[in-house]
């Protein structure tokens, strides 16, 4: 069978430290969540090996995505089945043509990315309290050749909304729970002048999805966005594996329910 790679071998080497200990329901859900993430990790080479690194479907199809994610599984992006639920919002921001996105938590920048090769009208912020991150999405960027149109930056304060009452803007905002206290129109009005999609984490900061939508439910309409697995997007070639590698090329690594809000101006 040949030599392990240095991906198993790192799989298997944390299964034993997962194992080391008294038989319980954490420790075989952790082990379960291991191993889930070592197959993840192969399938996203799978999906390399076979189509490069072109995003093969959804609204960002044809992009460049040569970096790794900042976290998150990587399969799910490149097949373009990544959070599909929220493929009609990211069409209608697109059509709707805002002169500037506002990304913040971008990652690596799929979002941020994604939209500036599709809104060629609009300057897109990129903002990540991580270094990485913003490494990585400034290279994604300039891969894709919108390096002059995506500004990349870290922390964004209730101040930077000022922007939002300058040019017709869309914020997009995934912050692992701090959420609930930047997109507070009390401190920062002007997001009340803003398009919002928002993902929402309950299990960081219990309640957070309803505080969020009660703060704006005056001035704007609220679609809640629930988890969507994309099966159509699954490759041809992906016929050919079990059940459960095709779940796992879909699987985007979420522990708890993230729902997103889209908060849409009246």
């Amino acid at each position: 069978m040949g030599e392990p790679s240095r991906l198993t071998e790192v799989a298997a080497a944390g299964l034993a430290e997962l194992a080391n200990g008294p038989p319980d329901r954490r420790r075989l859900e952790g082990a379960l969540r291991h191993l889930a993430k070592w197959r993840s990790a192969i399938l996203q080479n799978t999906v390399v090996a076979k189509t490069g690194h072109l995003v093969q479907g959804g609204p960002f199809a044809g992009m460049d995505y040569g970096v790794p994610p900042a976290e998150g599984a990587g399969a799910a992006r490149l097949l373009g089945a990544y959070e599909a639920g929220l493929h009609p919002v990211i069409e209608t921001i697109i059509a709707r043509g805002y002169g500037q996105i506002v990304d913040i938590g971008c990652a690596e920048g799929y979002y941020a990315v994604g939209l500036a090769r599709r809104m060629p009208q609009a300057r897109v912020l990129a903002r990540d309290i991580s270094l990485r991150a913003q490494t990585l999405c400034a290279t994604l960027a300039a891969r894709n050749g919108v390096a002059a149109r995506v500004e990349v930056g870290g922390i964004l304060t209730h101040a930077d909304f000022a922007r939002c009452a300058e040019v017709q803007t869309a914020v997009i905002c995934d912050i692992e729970g701090a959420e609930d206290d930047l997109l507070d129109p009390a401190a920062a009005p002007d997001l009340l002048r803003a398009d919002i999609l928002v993902e929402c984490h309950d299990g960081f900061r219990p309640g957070v999805t309803a505080r969020l939508a009660a703060r704006f439910a005056a001035t704007h309409r609220i679609t809640r966005i629930d988890r969507v697995l994309a099966a159509d997007l699954l490759p041809d070639w992906a016929g050919a594996l079990s059940d459960l590698d095709r779940l796992l090329l879909l699987w985007e690594w979420r522990a708890t329910p993230t729902p997103w809000l889209w908060m849409d101006r009246r």
